[in-house]
């Protein structure tokens, strides 16, 4: 297996969290439960012509070669033939719009065509990519084809309100307990009902559904990372009421329970789970 990140150079790395690659040919296990973490993805498949949707419950059904995975607030199921060969793009919350032209919540709990967003750039993209022979090259040929895009859309004013999402994402991540929507429009200087619609364009959930999925990734981080605290203890930590508010938003945004994510985990990432 190999696994790849890069952070790309500024200004892309105001928008971009990071460019990945990677590369499973033989997988352990046929899917993998796919952890919401609120961020906006792009994805192209290097090794065939198609991606697989994998509805639960039903068999797998092909999709296309390349997609946008919006911003999501539940779990979905992955085949991990998909991971043969294969390169993408995460965003920053609020820098996909800025790609996009797009409000970021129309893709929200969305999969879409990459070449519906991109139209032919999305396969020329593609082509090249296949052409380099180092995952290090496909990389850096990534970051260029966004610096390119970056430079063409810079002038647009798309990220117009971006400072404003930015100090709201900063207090949320700084006080999770203390920063409510409404005190965060307050001082900002909107209302709360403008905040929540900017801000659910700009990064792609509401507010609050945002601040849910960050406080669930806090404890996912933990339980990646071994750490051993009474369950009680973790839920306080992480900013959850009890010990059962932590047990329900858990099971609502992976479709487990703690206890099975720790039995399951089984993989080098922090939000994939082996499903079977």
């Amino acid at each position: 297996m190999i696994y790849l990140e890069y952070k790309p150079a500024p200004p892309l790395s105001r928008f971009v969290h990071c460019l990945w690659y990677a590369r499973t040919p033989q997988p352990a296990h046929r899917r993998e439960r796919i952890l919401p973490t609120g961020r906006t993805q792009v994805i192209l498949n290097l090794a065939r012509d198609f991606l697989l949707d994998c509805p639960e419950g039903q068999p797998d059904r092909r999709s296309a070669l390349s997609l946008v995975v919006g911003a999501r607030s539940t779990y979905e199921i992955v085949d991990t033939s998909d991971m043969a060969d294969l390169i993408g793009i995460v965003f920053e919350p609020g820098g996909f719009p800025f790609f996009a032209a797009d409000a970021a919540d129309l893709f929200s709990n969305r999969t879409i065509s990459l070449e519906a967003l991109w139209g032919r750039r999305a396969q020329t993209l593609r082509d090249r990519l296949r052409e380099l022979t180092t995952p290090q090259a496909q990389l850096l040929c990534l970051e260029s084809f966004l610096a390119e895009l970056w430079t063409k859309r810079s002038a647009a004013g798309t990220a117009a309100h971006r400072p404003a999402i930015e100090f709201a994402l900063k207090c949320f991540r700084q006080a999770p307990r203390a920063a409510g929507v409404s005190e965060v429009a307050r001082r900002i200087g909107w209302s709360e009902r403008r905040f929540s619609q900017l801000f659910r364009e700009q990064v792609g959930l509401s507010p609050k559904v945002w601040c849910r999925v960050q406080r669930f990734q806090r404890v996912v981080q933990q339980l990646h990372a071994g750490t051993d605290i009474p369950w009680p203890e973790l839920a306080l930590d992480c900013g959850f009421y009890d010990q059962s508010h932590f047990a329900n938003e858990f099971r609502a945004f992976s479709g487990i329970d703690a206890t099975t994510y720790t039995r399951l985990h089984g993989t080098p990432w922090a939000n994939h789970v082996v499903a079977g």
